[in-house]
């Protein structure tokens, strides 16, 4: 029996497994496939406080893991295939390599994953020109080309960002129709940094010999003519998709499947299960914001252990 099990090693579930280890609720962190979250896939990290010249988010992610470790946070790597959140506490969750376990709180942070166009040339120039961030890059692409690829409100409000930075903002977009809101559409339209390509179907990101991005190769879908687009860096904003198909429905979520919480806490739809990190926020999506709701679960999931009558569920009492 655990007192808090936390899934997920983003950002949010680090900073959740710092906290409770502290608190010496010795937190079992289980790690997925991709142990460290999105920012394992980022090269330099300009935007978290405390690091004046930048931090690599890989580094950053170990620093968190170990700074965790160094107080009894206890992890092991496994693949959740199943939770029954029906009638605990205990919760019961069914991990992929360790079986069951039986915890008295769950803390979920198993965070959102970027749509990608799953084009040739797109993830390997990931952190090297091709970004699924405007707020996190933006800043290393000053008088520069940018491309922006969706037609949502997503794309946007990242094009119209990206203004700040780039010389021209392109909005690339595969049907002749934007998916994005009027108001999001006219704020774009009216700004005179951004141009269209529409009716446009990415096909491949182009890149040079030094792995700098260099262009991006677009199909008209009316004529079927391709052309080179001229560009230094390629935001692609299609959306996000919250890692919680697990949950099979036995938390309430939007449409979309970020779970929702009540508001001012992480506390979700069932007593002593909370989530935190990219999970539960579709729109700002930082590390920063990540780490800061990880802090929030972690005390919310110590006061519930601690201050509920949870029974000594090994004994059956």
């Amino acid at each position: 029996m655990r007192k808090v099990v936390i899934l997920g090693t983003g950002p949010a579930g680090l900073t959740a497994a710092i906290y409770l280890a502290r608190a010496d609720m010795k937190p079992l962190v289980i790690e997925g496939s991709q142990p460290g979250g999105q920012l394992t896939m980022t090269t330099e990290v300009d935007n978290y406080p405390g690091f004046v010249e930048g931090v690599m988010g890989p580094e950053l992610m170990e620093n968190m893991r170990k700074q965790a470790e160094r107080f009894g946070a206890e992890f092991k790597t496994g693949w959740v295939n199943g939770v029954d959140l029906s009638s605990g506490p205990p919760y019961r969750l069914r991990v992929e390599g360790l079986g069951d376990i039986l915890t008295q709180s769950l803390i979920i942070s198993t965070g959102a994953s970027a749509k990608f166009l799953n084009i040739p040339g797109e993830k390997e120039n990931i952190g090297r020109g091709v970004s699924t961030c405007a707020t996190c890059d933006g800043f290393f692409f000053k008088d520069k080309k940018i491309v922006v690829i969706g037609g949502g409100d997503t794309a946007m409000e990242e094009a119209h960002f990206l203004t700040k930075f780039g010389s021209e903002v392109r909005i690339v977009h595969r049907r002749n129709e934007l998916r994005a809101s009027k108001i999001m559409q006219n704020r774009a339209q009216q700004n005179k940094k951004i141009t269209w390509s529409l009716n446009k179907t990415p096909i491949e990101i182009m890149a040079n010999n030094k792995n700098e991005v260099t262009g991006l190769k677009i199909k008209d879908n009316g004529t079927g003519e391709e052309e080179i687009i001229e560009t230094d860096g390629i935001f692609i904003a299609i959306g996000h998709l919250p890692s919680t198909g697990f949950l099979k429905g036995q938390l309430n979520t939007d449409e979309t499947g970020y779970i929702i919480v009540k508001p001012g806490s992480t506390q979700t739809s069932v007593p002593g299960v909370f989530a935190c990190g990219d999970v539960q926020d579709s729109k700002y999506r930082q590390a920063i914001t990540a780490a800061g709701t990880g802090c929030m679960a972690a005390l919310d999931a110590e006061r519930y252990v601690e201050g509920s009558a949870v029974h000594d569920w090994s004994k059956g009492k």
